[in-house]
């Protein structure tokens, strides 16, 4: 009833229904052996037996019609989320030819969103490797914050109230509430920070004005473009470009030729840290980025010892490990061992100590250096 009645408040301010855009483009490096370049973070199905970015469009549900929601993704993982994704039209899922960052993502998938819905349409970037505790809460906020973008110009992002000094992720910096009518608190934003340092983090929490940036972002098609003219006009020039070919044979050309005359520059760069009508939705609804193997073993079963595990595996006298194996017929057995990750595959094994969960792209990288175990990655 509580997600009617907000929805209900957006559409009676815009007579339009909510857009989504999700951005799946990224590659998880962090999630290696499981996730690789062929089989990014967004397709690995060790939550609830379905991709990460299924979980996206499927709490979507009762909030964004299945025509309304849009993935921009790299062009060489079309197809794979076509196939992910099967209840949404194949038109709804448009490749970059290559990444420019999350400005020209974000510039692309909002004007599909006005070829179908004008000028006036709103619509929510979001993100397809997230978990959410909580969905009817996170549909309840993104028609919050859609009804506050929708009756003034303003662009909401969603800060998540932080749990711990996080080092992995950006902040927000509050000043002051913005007084609306709807269940959702809105904060006015006063600056986006960087990842700090852990005394920096220590601070930020004890503020109590600070929130971490989830990287979902509500706004109205009017309002984003205006903020491209702006305060990013290379990118305007790409959105002004492409816009007229949405839907003709000539889009996938002129997409290349355009993205090809930018630079890469984040959202959070080109317009978050210069706009001055951002306004920040608090968000309380079990978010969790699954930035690592440690946060993703918070999904699995925990034993006595504090041990998560995902398959097949056997762990004695041993405490605090994540245990993840991918493999039917195999066994994973851990002895007498403490604070270590163990993930296996059919054609690679990690073993890591979780101090290093973070910095498992150095790993990677350094497999993609190598030709012999590039095929690995």
């Amino acid at each position: 009833m509580c997600l009617v009645i907000h929805l209900f408040s957006f559409m009676n301010k815009t007579n339009k229904a909510l857009f989504a855009v999700i951005m799946a483009g990224g590659r998880g490096e962090r999630f290696w052996p499981l996730g690789r370049n062929s089989l990014p973070k967004q397709f690995v199905s060790i939550f609830g037996g379905k991709p990460l970015i299924r979980h996206a469009v499927e709490r979507l549900d009762g909030l964004v019609p299945l025509e309304n929601i849009l993935v921009v993704t790299s062009a060489d993982l079309v197809e794979q989320t076509v196939n992910a994704l099967p209840m949404l039209p194949k038109e709804n899922i448009v490749g970059e030819p290559f990444g420019r960052d999350t400005a020209a993502a974000c510039a692309l998938g909002t004007a599909l969103v006005e070829k179908r819905g004008g000028t006036n349409a709103v619509l929510a970037i979001l993100t397809a490797d997230h978990l959410m505790k909580r969905p009817d809460i996170f549909r309840e906020t993104l028609a919050d914050a859609a009804s506050v973008v929708a009756s003034e110009d303003r662009i909401s992002v969603i800060g998540i109230t932080p749990q711990y000094p996080a080092t992995g992720f950006g902040y927000i910096n509050v000043d002051g509430k913005l007084q609306t009518d709807t269940a959702t608190k809105f904060h006015r934003v006063s600056c986006f920070v960087e990842k700090p340092n852990i005394e920096r983090a220590k601070i930020y929490i004890e503020s109590g004005h600070h929130y971490w940036n989830s990287g979902m972002f509500i706004w109205s098609v009017n309002t984003f473009k205006n903020a491209l003219e702006k305060y990013c006009p290379t990118v305007k020039a790409m959105y002004d470009a492409v816009l007229p070919t949405i839907a003709t044979s000539v889009f996938d050309a002129t997409l290349l030729a355009e993205y090809n005359k930018l630079e890469k520059i984040s959202v959070d760069y080109a317009i978050m840290e210069k706009a001055e009508n951002i306004v920040s939705a608090v968000g309380n609804f079990g978010w969790d980025d699954v930035g690592t193997w440690i946060s993703a073993g918070e999904h699995f079963p925990v034993d006595d010892d504090g041990n998560r595990v995902y398959g097949d595996a056997v762990v004695l006298d041993s405490a605090n490990n994540v245990a993840v194996n991918c493999i039917d017929g195999h066994l994973v057995g851990m002895f007498g061992v403490d604070d270590l990750i163990v993930v296996h595959t059919s054609d690679a094994t990690l073993i890591a100590s979780k101090q290093a969960a973070p910095e498992l792209k150095k790993l990677v990288r350094e497999l993609s250096s190598d030709d012999s175990h590039k095929k690995f990655t």
